[in-house]
Formats: C-alpha cells, structure tokens, sequence
C-alpha cells in the first residue's frame, strides 16, 4: 500500500470515529433529561398506586436537582482521576440501575432509583460540554446545538408517550418509566469504545480560577438567580402542569401531549435566541419578552378552560426557551475568558438548581393546603418577575471583573 492510499485509510477511519463519537454524543443526551420529564405525565398513576402525598410525589423531580447542585463541583474531580470518557461511561451505568429501580414494587425503590438517576444526570450536565469542546472544537457550535436539540427533544417525547406507554401499549407506569432505559443502553454500547481513547482534564491550580471574585460580584450572583429560577420555573411547569390539566377535566394522554408541546415549542427558539443576544449590545429586550411570554401563560393557565390550554403550553414552552438559551449565554456573554466563563457555570449551575430544587414540592404544598391552583401559579408569577428582575441585571453590556 503507497502513502497515498494509507492516507486516504487514515483519513477514512478517523473520519468514521469521528462519526461514531458525534452519535455517542447524541445517544448520551438523550438520557440527561427524558428520565426525569418521564414522571410528570405519570405522577397521578404512581401517587394512586404507592399512595404518595403531593409534596412527595413533588420531591420525585427536586432529587436530581439537588443532584444536580450538590455533584456538580465534583464532576471535573472525577475526570481528571479516571477521565471524561470513563466518568461518563460509569455514569451511564448508575442511570441503568436507577431505571431498574425506579419501577419496583416500592416508595424507597422509587426515590432511591431517583437518586441514581439524579446523580448520573449531574456528572453527565457539566462533563459533556467539556467533552463537545474538546473534541469538536471546529464544529462546536453546531455540536453544542445538536448535543441541545437532542436533549430537549428526547424529554419532548419522553413526555407526550409516557400515557400511551403506560396505557394504549398496556406496560403500566413501571413498564412506561422502564421504557426509556433503551436510551440508557444505546448510550453505554456506543460510548463504551470511547473509553481506550480517554484523557485525563488538565485543572488549573486553585489560585487561577478565578472563583473568589465570582462570590462577590452581584452581576455573578444575578446570572445565578436567573439560572435558578428558570429552572424553578421549568421543573415545577414538568412536574405539575399535566396534574393541573387533568384537574381542568383533560384525560392523562391528552395532559401528557400537552407538556409533549410545552417542550417542543422550545426547541426552535434554542437556536433563535443565542444568534440574537449575541448581536445586541445587551438582552434586556430579549429578557422582557420572556417575562411576558411566561406570566401571560401562567394567567392562561388560571382563567382559560381546557380546550385553550394549549396555547398556555405553547406561551409557557416559548418563555422557557427564550429563559434557558439565556442563561446558557450569560456564562459567555458576562464573562472574560473561558475559564472565567466555566467558574461562572459552576456557580450557576449548583446554587440555581439548589433554588430551583425548592420548585416541585413547594407548588405540590400549596396545593395540597389550598385544594386549589391559584396559589401554585401565583407563586410561579411570583418567580417570573424574580426572573425580570434579576435577567435585568444580567442583560447587562458588562463584563464580570
């Protein structure tokens, strides 16, 4: 074989690596969020069957949020001793054990499976954009898209089918939660070969990162509410609004469809929103629209009748949209550099999903000592103009000193 044909060999096999890796990637954002959108449609099932109280079948979708909060500063720990390739293969077993759990014929099984379930799901959020930015350097931002597309649009249809599984298909809420451990096990057959090409992370020392001033500038701690309250808006709308339908007189498939198109009203506006904030001098515009989008389908939601509902879903998916592509871009927009931009990530990530962890059980609380929706939403308007105010702040056109 001349040198030019092993050329065009090599060319060829990094090439299907490079394929193999960019579908590995795919695989394993479908498991980061359809394990956890699963539940909602499902929770009056699993509340009948394991007699469980509102505010605890709430706790269900605040486990991995403080997962998500407490594990986050722990991942980067993780990759560097055993590597980014492996960490995330060994999360992707501790997700299997916890879709086993999860169904079994148990209230411990049930949260314990959650636990597992929340504590891959947390490795996995902070190691994969580290992953995608440093094997797609040349293609991050069509990666970064496809790598959220996938993620969204896989707790879309987690969502609209988890009733039909359960129901049309005869599997049960067991058979339904277990269903989308076939992600799980794609992932994990097609990450697997990534491990022999693992690389451990280089850290910078303590003293360069940066992280002391992020504590004490107000403009951080404003990205950070942001963060946290889109996602106390976000999980609380996932947990409950199916629940809030099906009290409205709408069958559980039908309530399920409609959270189906909350999530997918949000995907367009994924790619949407970065392309315009990245143009403005600042986003405060792009911060108001999404105040309004969210407060006009929180009202809907109080006054229309079921068969407007699903404008409400649509408003709700779109203000949702406009409020995660936000936060994704405050961490580059308000800061310096790329290291600057990952403390600032950081620091989001572990304080707002711990507020946003308060989400869930505080809206199941209110309804179960009001037996009525008013208060639950009116604390979800509340936490709408918390996101005015402090996306505000963070629309800001300055840096983070």
């Amino acid at each position: 074989m001349d040198a030019h044909s092993m050329e065009r060999t090599g060319e060829s096999r990094r090439k299907a690596a490079w394929i193999f890796l960019a579908v590995g990637v795919v695989f394993l954002a479908t498991n980061l969020r359809a394990p956890i959108t699963a539940v909602g449609p499902l929770v009056p099932s699993i509340q009948q069957s394991l007699h469980l109280f509102n505010t605890a079948a709430g706790i269900l979708t605040t486990i991995p949020l403080l997962a998500f909060a407490v594990l986050s500063p722990f991942a980067s720990r993780l990759a560097r001793r055993f590597g980014m390739e492996a960490v995330l293969l060994y999360s992707l077993l501790f997700l299997l054990i916890g879709h086993i759990m999860r169904p079994l014929d148990s209230a411990f099984f049930l949260f314990a499976g959650t636990i597992f379930i929340g504590t891959a799901i947390a490795v996995d959020n902070v190691l994969m954009p580290a992953l995608i930015k440093e094997k797609f350097a040349n293609q991050l931002g069509a990666m970064m898209g496809t790598y959220t597309v996938a993620m969204n649009l896989s707790a879309a249809l987690a969502s609209g089918f988890s009733i039909p599984l359960a129901e049309t298909w005869g599997l049960g809420w067991r058979g339904s939660l277990r269903f989308w451990a076939v992600l799980t096990i794609a992932a994990f057959l097609l990450w697997a070969p990534q491990v022999r090409y693992r690389k451990k992370v280089p850290l910078l020392p303590a003293a360069h990162t940066g992280r002391a001033p992020l504590w004490k500038s107000l403009l951080a701690w404003q990205v950070t509410i942001f963060m946290g309250v889109q996602s106390f808006l976000f999980y609380s709308l996932i947990t409950w609004l199916p629940v809030l339908l099906q009290g409205k007189g709408m069958n559980e498939e039908m309530a399920g469809w409609m959270l189906f198109l909350f999530q997918f009203a949000q995907l367009p506006f994924m790619f949407i929103v970065p392309v315009m904030a990245e143009k403005m001098e600042n986003q405060k515009l792009l911060v108001f629209l999404t105040f309004l989008l969210m407060a006009a389908g929180i009202v809907g939601c109080l006054f229309q009748s079921a068969s407007f509902m699903w404008l409400s879903a649509v408003l709700l998916g779109i203000g949702a949209g406009f409020a995660f592509s936000l936060a994704m871009m405050f961490f580059t927009l308000r800061t310096r550099h790329a290291m600057q931009a990952a403390d600032l990530s950081a620091m989001a990530q572990s304080f707002g999903y711990l507020l946003a962890a308060f989400g869930p059980p505080a809206f199941g609380w209110l309804y179960d000592i009001t037996k009525g929706w008013t208060a639950p939403l009116g604390l979800l308007l509340f936490a709408s103009g918390c996101l005015l105010f402090s996306g505000l702040g963070a629309a800001r056109n300055k840096y983070i000193s």
